[in-house]
């Protein structure tokens, strides 16, 4: 018997149109903060589907969060992911990779430990840059090949607007990060912001003792001859800032100071991570990425948990941006919900008819009724004789 049951909120896939992949734990924990609404765990997955999800809602958005596998990252393990969701929530329009990421300061890009970096085409390049792909011929230098497809254009369209909002009225990450903390006692300490003076960009040729696990200060020292000299941000901009450009993706992690100011000035380069370049060309994907280093030997893990926070509280606004964009795809999944409500019932009722109503009596053949007795009830048999 076909189950008409009323469906458990957020439980048909098909009403997913949002995905949205975390990099790490500590991102995915920031993620779940910001759904407006959580719904249950999915009851059933598309065959070998090992991933685990959050499902929920955004403004009018239903969203399916998924981490990548605990201590694996890059190219491989993202694009694993990718795969298993869209099969699992087949209606998913676009995706977002959401992670930590280190950035490429320079003279165009005033970029500081906290910023958020997005993926935005640029110079020829679709929005990512994978900067180790490509060829090596000898006595030359390495060729980079190859192009990555910019993310689609109603999420291009949708950062403009949300950039021209944030220029003139900024993007009250800030604000917004403060609320969660105040109602959640346990995220404070991990996701809490750094004291600013933890924020220092090294010059390029100071480079940290490979074996010395101590922190920068005491290792390299803070003398003014090692730093890059910053003034500190006005009132009037946006701490943290966001930075829109070419984000460089590769299998390795960039902690190479001299290569980071090379692709920066080349290209255009703000960010460098592990995980974009697999995503890309198999999927619509916009990167986003908090700046928690600066590409160089020097680390900053103090910062990596308020960065959780700053690049997911981008996320709201992004999903209000695409809202129009989204009609279509929901109302096509409604109507078809709705078809197939209707042909269950139908279905149901069908079939309690047959169970409820008693088997009917066969009807015997014109032949068979000609060889009966005169004298037999023809009435039981529902035919009248036939004359001859």
């Amino acid at each position: 018997m076909p189950d008409i049951s009323p469906r458990r909120k957020g439980s048909d896939h098909g009403s997913y149109t949002i995905g949205w992949l975390s990099a790490t734990q500590t991102e995915y924990v920031a993620a779940r903060f910001f759904l407006d609404e959580k719904f249950e765990e999915p009851e059933c997955l598309s065959a070998n589907d090992s991933n685990n999800y959050t499902l929920g809602r955004i403004k009018n958005h239903n969203v399916v969060v998924a981490v990548l596998p605990d201590g694996e990252y890059g190219i491989s393990a993202a694009t694993a992911v990718l795969k298993d969701m869209v099969h699992s929530f087949p209606n998913i329009r676009c995706c977002l990779m959401v992670g930590t990421g280190g950035g490429a300061p320079s003279q165009k890009h005033d970029i500081r430990l906290g910023d958020v970096a997005v993926s935005a085409p640029r110079d020829g390049y679709g929005g990512v840059l994978q900067y180790d792909f490509g060829k090596t011929i000898q006595d030359q230098p390495f060729v980079q090949r190859g192009f990555l497809c910019p993310p689609p254009f109603f999420l291009r369209t949708a950062m403009t607007g949300l950039g021209t909002k944030y220029e003139g009225s900024g993007n009250e990450f800030e604000e917004t990060i403060n609320n969660i903390l105040r109602q959640n006692a346990r995220l404070r300490e991990t996701y809490r912001r750094p004291n600013p003076n933890t924020d220092k960009l090294y010059k390029s040729n100071v480079v940290h003792p490979p074996e010395d696990g101590r922190n920068c200060v005491a290792a390299c020292g803070d003398e003014p001859s090692k730093l890059i000299a910053r003034l500190e941000r006005e009132e009037y901009e946006d701490n943290p800032a966001v930075h829109y450009g070419l984000i460089a993706s590769a299998n390795r992690l960039m902690m190479d100071a001299t290569i980071r100011d090379r692709l920066a000035a080349k290209h255009g380069v703000i960010c460098f991570e592990m995980e974009a370049a697999g995503l890309m060309n198999i999927f619509p994907c916009l990167i986003i990425r908090g700046i928690y280093n600066y590409s160089d030997s020097h680390k900053n893990d103090e910062w990596r948990g308020v960065e959780a926070e700053r690049r997911v509280a981008e996320i709201p606004g992004i999903l209000s941006s695409i809202e129009g964009n989204m009609n279509d795809i929901r109302a096509s999944f409604q109507h078809v919900s709705d078809h197939v409500g209707h042909l269950k019932t139908k279905l149901y009722s069908t079939d309690t008819s047959r169970w409820l109503l008693p088997p009917a009596s066969p009807t015997p053949s014109p032949k068979v009724v000609q060889q009966l007795p005169d004298d037999s009830n023809d009435w039981s048999l529902g035919l009248e004789r036939s004359k001859s």
